[in-house]
């Protein structure tokens, strides 16, 4: 005989009964026709709302803080070696230093960022055993990879510059003076895809506000990618050389405001409803009012040495703000099993009302 847990929730034994003849057909003993009435329920009554016992029906996924980093990082690094490259062509020697170097320390510092939250260092070289190009997150490892190698060489020719040749390259300085062209380009074509496949990455993901804006996230990205590397550049580089910059900054401002805008006007409203409340929304009204307080300074003002700092600082900040306000809203968005069910139920009445049954997506009742 043995004793369990759950012997407590059992009724006191009932003095056996003669065994009846003749029993009605269907009638159990007992009483309970069959439905366990004389036993006491394990679980409580529940009523099915929109998931299992109120659980999240999507897994939000474990990111934080240094997930955010890295995105705006990115962003940072590949917008800063596109102007590298227009520097250059145009003889702007401090501009192109400063990005060269600003695209370089954003690499760095995001590649931190990221093996920090992967836990373990070997996790992002496990990454580049394979190509996948229907995975935004190892396309993503390899546009990272392949950016750093060219932003690592630009980047030491100019510190070999500022430092009158002094780094110990012996024999390899012509062979990594050689390379500087194709480096720099390599940079600057990778740049594009780093500042946008976060945003990809983003809405190849289940969680509903993120896939929600998945026609516009991308866009976005590379919009604030512009405006924050742009501010990098106003705070790092003399304002007689800051003509690119400038542009680049009015340009991803408004960029930045348009597709801000769209993101959610395209979505379903349940969808955009994490954008709109709570730490994500003031976050965004904050971005927006510094997105159009540093454009308005670099297109007209930042030929001032310190308002060309408020401005990109302003610049920088709008786009960190951005990044951080659409991560938050899609880890929230998990949360609630509402932000799941209703636009996916608007989205199947939507297709059957097309007269649309013969699909995978919608059945015939």
């Amino acid at each position: 005989m043995t004793l369990s847990e759950f012997d407590a929730y059992r009724p006191e034994n009932e003095p056996r009964r003669k065994r009846r003849r003749n029993r009605p057909p269907g009638k159990r003993r007992g009483g309970g026709n069959g439905d366990g009435a004389r036993e006491m329920p394990m679980v409580e009554d529940v009523e099915f709302a929109d998931s299992y016992y109120g659980r999240p029906i999507v897994k939000a996924p474990p990111w934080d803080d240094k997930i955010s980093a890295y995105l705006f990082l990115g962003g940072v690094a590949g917008g800063s070696a596109m102007l590298a490259v227009g520097a250059d062509r145009i003889g702007f020697d401090k501009l192109r230093r400063n990005t060269r170097l600003t695209a370089l320390g954003a690499t760095i510092g995001g590649t931190v960022f990221l093996i920090l939250d992967l836990g373990r260092p070997e996790r992002f070289h496990h990454m580049l055993r394979t190509f996948k190009p229907a995975s935004p997150m190892n396309m993503g490892t390899w546009i990272l990879s392949s950016f750093g190698m060219g932003a690592g060489v630009v980047a030491a020719i100019e510190v070999d510059q500022l430092t009158g040749q002094k780094i110990p390259l012996g024999v390899l300085r012509k062979v990594v003076y050689a390379f500087e062209k194709p480096a720099a380009l390599l940079a600057a074509v990778m740049g594009a895809p780093l500042a946008s496949y976060t945003g990809a990455l983003l809405a190849d993901t289940s969680v509903p506000t993120w896939n929600g804006g998945k026609d516009n996230l991308s866009y976005l990205f590379v919009s604030s990618a512009a405006m924050a590397s742009s501010g990098f550049a106003l705070i790092t580089t003399p304002t007689s050389q800051t003509r690119p910059a400038r542009t680049f900054a009015t340009l991803g401002a408004v960029a930045e405001l348009f597709f801000s805008e769209k993101l959610t006007a395209d979505m379903h409203p349940v969808e955009a409803e994490p954008l709109q409340t709570g730490r994500p929304a003031r976050k965004l009204r904050w971005a927006q009012a510094l997105t159009i307080a540093g454009g308005v300074g670099a297109a007209l003002l930042s030929r001032n040495r310190i308002a060309a700092i408020a401005s990109g600082t302003a610049l920088a900040t709008a786009s960190m703000l951005t990044r951080s306000a659409i991560m938050e809203a899609g880890i929230n968005s998990t949360k609630d099993p509402r932000h799941v069910v209703e636009p996916q139920r608007d989205r199947l009445a939507a297709r059957r009302a097309k007269g649309i049954v013969d699909d995978s997506i919608t059945t015939v009742g």
